[in-house]
């Protein structure tokens, strides 16, 4: 059953042990879980660049609905040539990265962890989908706030992978420890509409780790256009 969890920090004397063990690696421990499930969670973790500038602009407050807005706009190009064997052709070439029921799920989540995190900490998300027996799909990435500029990276946008081969080991085991590294190069390009509020991305924090297969978006957040909420009609408001 999915559930919400309690927000728990770890001590700061462990998470220094734990640097100390795993030296470069630190910045794939989660600092911070938000929402976790077998299959999905939304945590914090340490931006091990970001102690070399000022950090991120956190915590944050980003209202859902901006954080939806966000998610609305991000679009995925595919490549020219798809190969009907491994691609999904039912799907357009150019087509939104989260359908409606993603938007609804992911939006007060990662709103939260903006709320929450510290200007050492980028948030992350991941969501794996079993596609048969020994397959899987992936979706993960991250996020955080550069003055009023919210930077997205998609790291993986459904990347296929297959289970572990390894008796007594869990099939999620790797993915989940690093949602901000490509479990393979990704096919097809990010968009971002409307492009006035997109800016171009640069290589800074989190994503330095990752450049050499980085998708990432930098939207001018606080400058989109929400949905009007529709007023009820004249009829339902005299009933």
């Amino acid at each position: 059953m999915n559930r919400l969890l309690a927000c728990f920090r770890r001590p700061v004397w462990l998470s220094l042990g734990v640097i100390a063990l795993v030296g470069c690696t630190a910045g794939q421990f989660p600092t911070l879980t938000i929402y976790e499930t077998p299959n999905a969670f939304v945590r914090l973790q340490t931006d091990p660049q970001a102690g070399q500038s000022a950090g991120h602009s956190h915590p944050a407050q980003v209202p859902v609905e901006q954080i939806g807005a966000v998610l609305r706009g991000i679009l995925v190009k595919e490549p020219l040539t798809r190969l009907p064997l491994y691609d999904d052709l039912t799907v357009p070439r150019r087509h939104q990265a989260f359908n409606e029921e993603e938007i609804a799920f992911w939006a007060p989540l990662l709103s939260l962890a903006l709320q929450k995190a510290t200007p050492e900490e980028v948030v992350t998300f991941y969501q794996s989908r079993r596609v048969s027996g020994a397959k899987r799909e992936v979706t993960s990435g991250g996020l955080f706030m550069a003055g009023t500029d919210l930077h997205v990276i998609l790291s993986n946008y459904r990347s296929s992978t297959h289970s572990a081969a390894d008796i007594g080991t869990a099939d999620t085991q790797d993915d989940r420890l690093t949602p901000l590294r490509s479990l393979a190069p990704q096919k097809g390009t990010l968009h971002f509409e409307p492009s006035e509020f997109q800016r171009p991305a640069t290589l800074q924090g989190a994503g330095r780790l990752f450049h050499w297969d980085r998708r990432e978006l930098i939207v001018q957040v606080g400058r989109l256009p929400l949905p009007v909420p529709t007023e009820p009609s004249k009829d339902s408001r005299t009933r």
